[in-house]
């Protein structure tokens, strides 16, 4: 009796797993750096008597942040449950942290280098991971499920 097993999640494919991670982590982070203005007595006074524009900016930030967060939350589950729709949800992913930091290179108040730095490393992820999980063999082996 042969029992076929489903290939496992592992070698090569913990590396975009890890960068997934890590960017839900850093999502969840900045998550809880804006939300932190929220529960801050001072803060959120700071919040309150600024312009109407900064609290627009704010709870842009926020939403950006708390999207980022879900959808990557979402894209780690569609990993683990290892579904035939993550090839396409991951690229979509990359394409999105690299607009991100776009977003953070052109319009935030963050210093230039710290703001390329993000940049080179978002757009090196998306150049490499995101061919490899268009064409991989392993990929269409892994991710197999409805």
């Amino acid at each position: 009796m042969t029992v076929e097993s489903k290939p496992r999640i592992g070698g090569l494919l913990l590396v975009p797993l890890a960068w997934l991670l890590m960017t839900m982590l850093t999502s969840a982070l900045v998550l809880a750096m804006y939300l932190s203005a929220l529960f801050d007595p001072a803060l959120r006074e700071a919040l309150v008597t600024n312009t109407q524009a900064f609290m627009l900016q704010w709870s842009l930030s926020l939403l950006t942040s708390l999207l980022v967060w879900i959808y990557s939350l979402w894209v780690t589950w569609l990993f683990f449950k290892r579904s035939r729709r993550l090839p396409r949800h991951y690229i979509i992913w990359l394409l999105l942290t690299v607009l991100l930091a776009i977003k953070s290179f052109a319009f935030s108040p963050v210093s230039d280098d710290a703001a390329i730095r993000t940049l080179l490393i978002a757009l090196l992820a998306a150049a490499f991971l995101a061919p490899w999980f268009r064409r991989s063999e392993r990929v269409k082996r892994t991710f197999i499920e409805p």
